[in-house]
């Protein structure tokens, strides 16, 4: 089998591939791409047995074939050629693997190709087709929020909840939570599944302007986008009742400018203590003040932003970093904060949501310390 590909477009095929291959595999097997070239069309899977990746780029080929290449030999050749016309010649006998460039000749030996793992087919699936940029903007303000407690399995992944005409994505690690609910889908479908935080992750460096196609049976997600498929093996446990945590009556409504916030919470969290990373925010009428302080240290820190507040005066504490992380992915210039008391969980919106878009983000106090 002999094949003519530019080496460019091979190497960005084989970048977002390798994104499922371990460090350290359970079979050696999975330490390769499988190769597949039929009617000119090359097809590079990846899989490390939780998340598979496969991926279609059109070549010039003799004839039909298939082998198995070890990946980071063949990534790290790539990298260092500059983009030209490069040719590859399998021996179907013992599977030796020659790559032809203007420079010279690179011999690799591959591996029986009858030896990958079957990559799991969608049968027996629902489907959701959605735009690739919403599907974007939801997976990057959920994935950050995922828990990294492996023995709360559940909250490693998002949840993803299909409610007829609008999809629900959620994460939370139990300190915040972030509901992202996305309409104007029309499947009719009532169910949820469990999407590794890692597999997500891969999704949404694969993302493609246009529409991509969502299905999912009982055991895994394959997520269609165009070219390239990627396929996860589903979280299998049961997500906590979000919902329960997220307080209805917040009556105390606070309105800023975002980066001013962000900005403010960075210089004073600096001054707060290195374990809770605590700040007090007061809040009464048009003011706002931010503060902090390490009692082991003596350092304290102060100031004031320029507000609107909407409610009783109240005096709460939150950790600066979740904070800063929420802030970091929230994208409107202004955010409402509502809070409705010292001990509960304060919410985090854009000031102006998108149509057919909603946006919530929750966060819990952090106990004043006296």
């Amino acid at each position: 089998m002999k094949f003519d590909v530019s080496s460019s477009e091979l190497l960005s095929k084989l970048v977002i591939a390798n994104g499922s291959i371990g460090s350290n595999p359970v079979l050696p097997i999975l330490e390769d791409f499988l190769f597949q070239v039929k009617d000119n069309v090359l097809t590079i899977s990846s899989t490390n047995l939780e998340t598979s990746i496969t991926t279609d780029l059109e070549v010039m080929s003799d004839g039909n074939g298939s082998v198995a290449v070890p990946a980071k030999i063949l990534l790290d050749t790539l990298k260092e050629l500059p983009e030209q016309p490069i040719s590859f010649t399998v021996d179907e006998e013992n599977y030796g693997i020659k790559l032809k460039s203007s420079y010279g000749e690179y011999k690799l030996s591959g591996d029986d190709p009858n030896d990958f793992p079957e990559l799991p087919q969608a049968e027996s699936t629902n489907e959701i087709p959605m735009a690739g940029k919403l599907l974007e903007k939801a997976i990057n303000n959920t994935l950050f929020a995922t828990s990294h407690d492996e023995l709360r399995l559940a909250m490693t992944g998002v949840l993803m909840q299909i409610d007829y005409n609008k999809i629900i994505l959620v994460a939370t690690d139990a300190h915040k939570l972030v509901k992202h609910s996305l309409a104007g889908i029309n499947v009719d479908l009532n169910d949820q599944f469990i999407v590794p935080k890692k597999a997500l992750a891969l999704v949404k460096n694969a993302l493609i302007d246009e529409d991509v196609k969502i299905s999912f049976n009982k055991k895994n997600v394959f997520f269609d986008l165009n070219d390239t498929k990627i396929i996860a093996r589903l979280i299998d446990a049961k997500y906590p009742d979000y919902n329960a945590v997220i307080p209805v009556d917040n009556p105390n409504v606070l309105t800023l400018a975002r980066n001013d916030f962000k900005n403010s919470l960075k210089r004073i969290v600096i001054y707060s203590n290195k374990t809770t990373n605590q700040v007090i925010l007061s809040l009464s009428e048009g003011s706002l003040t931010i503060s902090a302080q390490d009692l082991d240290f003596s350092n304290e820190a102060t100031e004031q932003l320029s507000c609107q507040y909407d409610g009783e005066p109240i005096t709460i504490g939150f950790n600066a970093k979740f904070l800063i992380e929420m802030l970091n992915v929230l994208q409107s210039d202004e955010i409402k904060f509502e809070l409705s008391s010292p001990s509960r969980a304060g919410i985090l919106f854009p000031s102006e949501q998108e149509e057919a878009e909603n946006l919530l983000m929750l966060v819990m106090p952090v106990m004043m310390s006296h």
